[in-house]
């Protein structure tokens, strides 16, 4: 059993975060430690499909995994390319490892390597059809993007020359376009998402728990996406299950430090954070 006082383990800033962390560290075998995958796992970058983990967070995963219940990739990206992207599959260590992509619609478990998906949603199509022409007609400035995410779309503005207030401009007009088509807009780092209703983080991270019986979480997460999740581990908490919030960067998503009880430096320091619970974990 470790302790808090480990000199190379973070302090959570918050009581019900140094709750969480005591109760990972007194039976890191009864608790999951479930992670976004952009920003927190791997850097944010100007074109999402040269995105990859950071060079050590499969080691440090891989150390970890063995001596928790369980270890969970949930991310909005397609289940299939986290893992390609991540370098997940066949590595030792990461032989339970479980991708809850498009925000748990698709299951990818490494024990089978392969992927499981819910249904998709027919407003996805149309609105991949409709987007380009829609664009131009609201004026999208230059350097704005669509990229296709399979059972969702997303609208980048950060190539663009102004890219906050390209994002800004698009904000009510997708939404619009989104209920149009029964989908809803989700604002994230300079991203503009366009899915399905009735999936997020939060309801994948809660199920999850009740699937593995965990008694403590870890969650870490750096975007306006991962907020359902922050929601679903304060739920937790309520119901007696003790969580820890980690905010992977702070500069570009206020908000999700403001909810946190421990920030670390991108995902450099959500790295260290991972060795860190290895180590005290072993």
């Amino acid at each position: 059993m470790g302790s808090t006082s480990n000199p190379s383990m973070p302090r959570p800033s918050t009581p019900a975060g140094r709750d969480g962390l005591a109760a990972f560290l007194a039976r890191p075998g009864k608790a999951l430690v479930a992670l976004d995958f952009d920003g927190t796992l791997a850097d944010i970058v100007p074109d999402p499909e040269r995105a990859r983990a950071h060079p050590g967070a499969v080691p440090a995963l891989a150390a970890l995994a063995p001596r928790v219940a369980s270890v969970a990739v949930i991310t909005g990206r397609p289940a299939e390319v986290a893992v390609r992207y991540g370098g997940f599959a066949g590595v030792p260590g990461l032989d339970h490892l479980v991708v809850l992509g498009h925000y748990g619609a698709e299951r990818w478990d490494a024990v089978s390597g392969t992927v499981r998906a819910a249904p998709a949603h027919p407003g996805v199509a149309a609105v991949r059809a409709e987007l380009p022409a829609f664009l131009e007609r609201a004026g999208a400035r230059p350097g704005t993007w669509i990229e296709e995410k399979g059972r969702a779309v997303a609208v980048h503005t950060r190539r663009a020359e102004d890219p906050q207030a390209a994002f800004e401009a698009l904000v009510v007009p997708l939404g619009e376009l989104a209920a149009r088509h029964g989908l809803v807009l989700e604002p994230g780092r300079l991203v503009l998402e366009l899915r399905p209703p009735g999936i997020d983080k939060g309801v994948a991270l809660t199920e999850y728990v009740r699937e593995t019986g965990a008694e403590s979480v870890v969650f870490a997460g750096d975007d306006l996406g991962d907020l359902p999740a922050f929601a679903a581990v304060d739920q937790l908490r309520a119901d007696g299950v003790p969580g820890l919030l980690v905010c992977s960067g702070s500069a570009e998503v206020t908000e999700v430090a403001a909810r946190a009880d421990l920030l670390v430096p991108g995902p450099a320091g959500v790295v260290d954070l991972l060795s860190a619970l290895a180590r005290t974990a072993g």
